[in-house]
């Protein structure tokens, strides 16, 4: 009989958009350590595998205003997450950084120390920019023409990565209690020449418990898609319904092929928000009155500003999709945001086609288009269908969240997790020591003969 394929589960932190509902009483500071401390603490009591904190560097501003329904003062990913490092032992760090508007050395250290002060658990969610509103902020003039955006990504890891391996498998400390004395006097120099950088010296940092920190990437185009299947150890996916994702996930796993790599170390983790509830009838009562908090009025018109690139202000988000055309060559009207749509014509006539179809108003349209919630019903159903998209091939995993924070995962935990563990397709405990370990990924070139081809899955025993 074969091995049922084991789920990998990560927790989100609700962050700066819509999902939210800030109004809910039992949401909490996006700021406070508490609040991050309640999370990984419940994520960690449930045994997840990691936990995953987005990053944005620039205030959204709509018309020139800052957004007020942004989370303002959200503390740095690193600070956080080695503080939360201090307060777990076995959930993975993942922290959002951009490859466009930071250096290798500094992330190379970072992350290096990151890796070693928690004992093996950090990962690096790779993302790119070519904002110029937000390379504002950086010195470097903060703009990158969008083609170039994949390159500078792919050098920043090849030289990261160059600086983690100048250690070496064999660079110990001699003197453990001085850490003066070094067997290999060569360690830590590193050269790398590219396009984007050009840089030599001697890495400071030792080698850390995984090696390599584990790379996480989100790409959806062509060129993402092979820059995630040629580096990457995860892939963060926006394709959530079944079809689409079992598509994405037979795309990308050819890709790695491609690039012979073996498939099973790349794994496919979509987003996904839970809603549950006693009976299939309460969790669709609870999910519509989530989505009407989600989506106000006001938000409603917000996120069509973000297609439009206009102030639709005087439109009724009670009425139909608006006949406006779209000025997607006007300046930015919402910044500090990526855009929603590459062609916003196309997806203002979507939604007008959306909206006479079903009837619906402008704020059921976004409504329908914005809802995160992929799982929606009993805990039992719920477990039911993650373990559909895993043993079906269209995920390895997913990354989970709620819309309220930090709580909103205490009901995952308790009430869903139960469920998988019964069916033999997630952990009771934690058997690893690393964050590589709990994923079953293999140890970077070097250090230590990976298994076999076959079962590099991780499997129930």
């Amino acid at each position: 009989m074969t091995a049922k394929r084991q789920v990998i589960l990560g927790a989100y932190f609700p962050g700066v958009n819509h999902d939210t509902v800030w109004s809910d009483p039992a949401s909490g500071s996006h700021i406070d350590f508490d609040s991050f401390e309640h999370w990984a603490r419940t994520a960690e009591r449930g045994t997840l595998d990691l936990l995953f904190l987005a990053e944005g560097l620039r205030l959204r501003t709509r018309g020139g205003q800052v957004f007020d329904q942004d989370v303002v003062g959200r503390p740095d990913t690193f600070t956080v997450l080695a503080s939360l490092a201090a307060v777990s032992e076995h959930i993975g760090l993942a922290g959002t950084i951009n490859a466009t508007f930071n250096e290798p050395y500094e992330l190379a250290r970072r992350f290096a120390t990151l890796d070693i002060l928690s004992g093996g658990r950090a990962a690096w969610n790779v993302v790119t920019s070519s904002d110029a509103d937000t390379g504002e902020n950086f010195r470097r003039g903060g703009f990158l023409r969008h083609d170039q955006r994949y390159e500078r990504a792919g050098e920043i890891l090849d030289a990261v990565r160059a600086l983690w391996d100048s250690w070496g498998s064999t660079a110990v400390v001699a003197d453990k209690a001085s850490g003066r004395f070094l067997r290999d006097a060569h360690v830590g120099d590193f050269a790398f020449h590219g396009r984007q950088f050009d840089i030599a010296g001697r890495f400071t940092t030792p080698r850390s418990p995984q090696g390599h920190p584990v790379v996480l990437q989100a790409g959806e185009s062509p060129a993402g898609r092979d820059f995630a299947a040629s580096r990457s150890d995860a892939i963060f996916s926006r394709y959530q319904r079944f079809e689409e994702a079992q598509a994405f996930y037979a795309d990308v796993k050819a890709r790695v092929a491609r690039f012979d790599r073996d498939p099973e170390q790349v794994k496919i983790l979509p987003s996904a928000s839970v809603v549950l509830g006693d009976t299939e009838a309460e969790a669709r009562d609870r999910h519509r009155d989530i989505r009407s908090r989600q989506v106000d009025p006001f938000t409603a018109v917000v996120l069509a500003e973000m297609v439009w690139n206009r102030d639709l202000s005087q439109v009724d988000p009670d009425g139909p999709v608006p006949e406006l055309d779209p000025t997607p060559e006007a300046p930015k009207w919402i910044r500090g945001r990526a855009p929603l749509t590459q062609d916003a014509h196309a997806t203002a006539e979507a939604w007008r086609a959306l909206g006479r179809e079903h009837g619906w108003s402008l704020r059921e349209v976004v409504t329908h288009v914005f809802d995160r919630a992929v799982f929606v019903g009993t805990p039992s159903h719920v477990a039911s269908e993650i373990d559909r998209y895993t043993q079906e091939r269209a995920v390895d995993g997913f990354i989970l969240g709620s819309h309220v924070s930090p709580v909103g995962l205490d009901e995952i935990v308790d009430r869903v997790v139960p469920h998988l563990r019964d069916r033999g397709v997630f952990r009771a405990a934690y058997t690893g020591t690393t964050l590589r370990d709990n994923l079953g990924l293999h140890p970077p070139s070097g250090l230590g003969e990976p298994p076999a081809r076959a079962g590099t899955h991780r499997t129930a025993s």
